[in-house]
């Protein structure tokens, strides 16, 4: 007999029946996927700590890092310290910066473990900056930490930068420095503004294509240093424009977490093999974890349509959970980490448990099933019921 809860739709409360499925096989050990495949993973907050939520930050390190490895084993890399739903909204740069030590020493134990570390200017506060120079040596503070630790950098798009640049040249001149003294290959950051406001106009230009075209300008001055880009525009057509124009061996990383089955997928086009597909820096693989590796798994042994069928239902779950306002996204990625017994509770650094709606959360918990992503239905019950209760609401 299936499970069901009393869920709020519009006008009321409606019995929702879940469906039976088996939860995603982990691919064996050792397996490689045809596509890199990071993913933007949360921390995990310390509900016990005796902090202001709004103001501070404290981490529940032991399950964040046991977070990570069930990303590791199930084939995904991490992104560390970049999640732009917490980074800077709650998450700040010295527990990024302890955030990043943990995860590059626990992936020492596990083979073929993939870490690139947020790199920004954070610690900066935008409306400190005066101008470019401020900029740089902000980054470059960061930069020195990082790889001081053995971490590989992903270069994350800047409040201050976007505050203080005039025009293109000021970006130019930034990315020059810091790609110019870079240790390895780093993977950019294009950040629209539907994800964090601040960002807008960034590359230094409101017109997308004038901006596409200072980033493809910086990226043809350093090709050995830039191992790809992570645009996060939600806009297919512009990721594959940039895409066709990238120089050979640039990887483009989707960020697009509305579109990204297709923009994997590929579309076999282009004159170069990395004009044909997109590999994923993505918010969403820490909530589609599971699916997410039995599709790559499936494209990597040639079965494309099998990888398409698995993503499919994904898809309306993460236009769901990155609905606007679309920087409040990882709550609902932290949700479902709490719906699936992989954290102990629901709450946030930043406080941000509170930024989405019952009904949101009600909807979210539909979509998971419908992808077939609560791995364990009855702990998923439980705790949605337990959220209803909250709110007044009897689920059962």
């Amino acid at each position: 007999m299936s499970l069901s809860i009393n869920l709020p739709a519009a006008g009321g409360l409606r019995r929702y029946a879940l469906r039976d499925r088996a939860p995603f096989q982990a691919p064996p050990a050792g397996a490689r996927f045809d596509r890199i495949a990071y993913s933007a993973a949360h921390v995990v907050a310390d509900p016990l700590a005796a902090i202001d939520p709004w103001l501070q930050c404290a981490v529940d390190w032991d399950a964040t890092i046991a977070y990570r490895q069930r990303l590791w084993a199930l084939g995904l890399g991490v992104a560390e310290a970049m999640d732009t739903a917490q980074r800077g909204m709650g998450l700040d740069w010295p527990t990024s910066l302890e955030l990043i030590r943990r995860s590059l020493d626990a992936a020492r134990d596990v083979p073929g473990a993939r870490v690139a570390s947020g790199c920004g200017t954070d610690h900066l506060a935008p409306e400190d900056a005066r101008n470019t120079d401020d900029v740089i040596r902000a980054y470059e503070e960061q930069m020195a930490a990082i790889e001081g630790l053995g971490g590989r950098l992903i270069v994350m798009a800047s409040r201050a930068l976007a505050r203080v640049a005039r025009g293109p040249a000021d970006y130019e001149r930034v990315y020059d420095r810091i790609l110019g003294q870079a240790q390895e290959p780093v993977i950019l950051h294009w950040l629209g503004d539907m994800f964090d406001p601040a960002l807008q106009g960034y590359w230094g230009s409101d017109d997308v294509d004038a901006a596409m075209r200072t980033a493809l300008d910086v990226i043809a001055a350093h090709p050995d240093k830039v191992d790809g880009i992570k645009i996060s525009l939600l806009d297919k057509d512009k990721e594959i424009a940039m895409r066709r124009r990238l120089p050979a061996g640039v990887r483009m990383y989707t960020g697009d977490d509305f579109n990204y089955a297709e923009l994997i997928a590929g579309d076999g086009q282009g004159e170069l093999p990395n004009h044909r597909q997109s590999d994923a820096l993505l918010g969403i693989f820490d909530a589609i974890a599971p699916a997410a590796s039995a599709a790559l798994a499936e494209l990597a042994a040639g079965n494309v349509d099998a990888f398409n069928r698995i993503l499919a239902p994904t898809v309306p779950l993460s236009r769901h959970i990155f609905s606007a306002p679309t920087r409040f996204y990882k709550t609902g990625v932290v949700f479902m980490a709490w719906l699936n017994g992989h954290q102990d509770h629901f709450a946030m650094v930043g406080g941000q448990q509170s930024a989405r709606s019952l009904q949101h959360f009600a909807e979210l918990f539909r979509l998971a099933d419908g992808a077939g992503l609560l791995d364990q239905p009855e702990l998923a019950v439980g705790r949605m019921n337990t959220l209803l209760a909250m709110h007044g609401v009897d689920g059962r």
